[in-house]
C-alpha cells in the first residue's frame, strides 16, 4: 500500500474501539451464517450509514434523479436536530458516516455543523461534492469541521468534456475549489480531509484518465478514483458509455444491447453492515434506492433498533439471499463492477 493509502488507513484505524470491533465481528459472523443457511440471521448494529443532507442540486447531470428533478419524494434539507438524533439512535458502534445520498451537500446552509456532530463522536466522515460552493472562507470551515474525506467530482479536463455530464457546471469552479481546500489545509496545518478526485468515465472523457492523474499530482490531491457511470436508459444512452469496457459496469451483448457485468449473486454485505437515512428521517436499505421506494421505517423518538430488526427489514434481507435479481434497486448495482484506479 502506498503512502496515501497508509495515511487513510491510519485515520480509519484511529476510530476503532472495542465496541466497534465487537460489533463488526457480530455483523460478519451473522452475515456468513446467513449465506450458509439462506436465512436472515442478523446480529449487531450498522457500522456505517449514509445520511442525506439535501436532495437539492445546482447541476443537471443526465443520469442522476436529483439532476433530472425526477424524485417523487419531497425535496428538503436535513434538520440539525434530526442529524443528532440519527447519530445517537444508531449508537456508539457507528464507525463511518457518508454524508451524501442525493443532491449537493454544500447547498445545505449548516452542512459543516452536521459534520462536526459526527466528528465529535470520533466517527470517520465522508462527503461528495461538485465543489462549486467552495471559496477560501468555506474551505477553512470545511477543514475546521473535522471532515475526514472529501470526494470531488471532476469528470473532465476541459469544459467541453466536463459539461458533457456535469451539465450547467463549470470546470473552473471545481479547480478553484480544490485549490482553496489544498491552501486551507496548508494554512491551518491539517492533513484532513483526505482529498479525492473522482472521475466518472464516459465516452467523452475516457481519453483524459492519464491527464487526471497528472493534474491530481500537480494540485496535491491525495487520491484519484475512477468510477463507472450508472445508466437508467441503456437503449437511448448507450452512446454515452466508454468504448473501453474496462471502464464500464455494462457489457455489450451479441445483439448490440447491454447488460450489467454483475453476476447477481444472492448476497450483499451492505444489507448487514449499513443503511441510508433520507433528509426527512426515512430508513432505506441501500444507496441505490434513490427514490426511497423500499422504506423500512421512519426514525421516531430514536427507535432505530426497532426498524433495524423489524420483520420488513428481515424479509428484505432474506429476499436478497434468495432472489436478488427480482429486486429493482439491485438491477443497476455496481457491486462487483466498480473500479478504483
Amino acid at each position: 500500500m502506498n503512502q496515501v493509502g497508509n495515511s487513510r488507513k491510519k485515520q480509519l484505524l484511529k476510530r476503532l474501539t472495542p465496541n466497534r470491533i465487537w460489533n463488526g465481528a457480530l455483523l460478519r459472523s451473522s452475515y456468513y451464517l446467513s449465506q450458509w443457511t439462506n436465512g436472515s440471521i442478523h446480529w449487531g448494529k450498522p457500522m456505517a450509514i449514509s445520511i442525506e443532507p439535501t436532495t437539492a442540486c445546482n447541476l443537471r447531470c443526465p443520469q442522476c434523479p436529483s439532476g433530472l428533478r425526477q424524485f417523487s419524494r419531497p425535496t428538503g434539507n436535513l434538520n440539525i436536530k434530526l442529524n443528532e438524533e440519527i447519530l445517537d439512535a444508531v449508537g456508539k458502534q457507528l464507525y463511518y458516516v457518508n454524508y451524501y445520498f442525493q443532491g449537493e451537500p454544500y447547498i445545505h446552509p449548516q452542512f459543516n455543523a452536521l459534520i462536526k456532530a459526527a466528528h465529535q463522536r470520533n466517527i470517520y466522515t465522508v462527503t461528495s461534492t461538485n465543489a462549486h460552493f467552495i471559496d477560501p472562507a468555506m474551505a477553512e470551515k470545511i477543514i475546521d469541521s473535522g471532515l475526514s474525506e472529501l470526494i470531488i467530482s471532476i469528470d473532465g479536463l476541459t469544459q467541453e468534456t466536463y459539461e458533457s455530464y456535469r451539465r450547467e457546471g463549470k470546470l473552473e469552479k471545481v479547480i478553484d475549489g480544490t485549490r482553496h481546500l489544498v491552501a486551507a489545509k496548508k494554512k491551518l496545518g491539517k492533513t484532513n480531509p483526505h482529498l479525492v478526485f473522482q472521475f466518472l468515465v464516459n465516452r467523452q472523457n475516457e481519453h483524459e484518465i492519464d491527464g487526471l492523474h497528472q493534474l491530481a499530482a500537480k494540485m496535491a490531491v491525495d487520491e484519484v478514483r475512477i468510477k463507472t457511470v450508472q445508466m437508467y436508459d441503456l437503449e437511448n444512452g448507450a452512446d454515452f458509455l466508454p468504448k473501453n469496457e474496462a471502464y464500464s459496469r455494462y457489457k455489450k451483448r451479441n445483439d448490440g444491447t447491454y447488460e450489467l457485468k454483475n453476476s447477481f449473486k444472492n448476497k450483499c454485505w451492505r444489507m448487514w453492515s449499513s443503511c441510508v437515512f433520507t433528509w426527512d428521517g426515512k430508513v432505506v436499505p441501500c444507496c441505490f434506492d434513490k427514490d426511497a421506494k423500499h422504506e423500512m421505517g421512519t426514525l421516531n423518538k430514536g427507535e432505530f433498533q426497532k426498524i433495524w430488526k423489524s420483520s420488513i427489514y428481515k424479509n428484505f434481507r432474506k429476499k436478497v439471499f434468495t432472489d436478488r435479481k427480482e429486486i429493482e434497486i439491485c438491477k443497476n448495482c455496481s457491486e462487483g463492477s466498480k473500479i478504483w484506479v
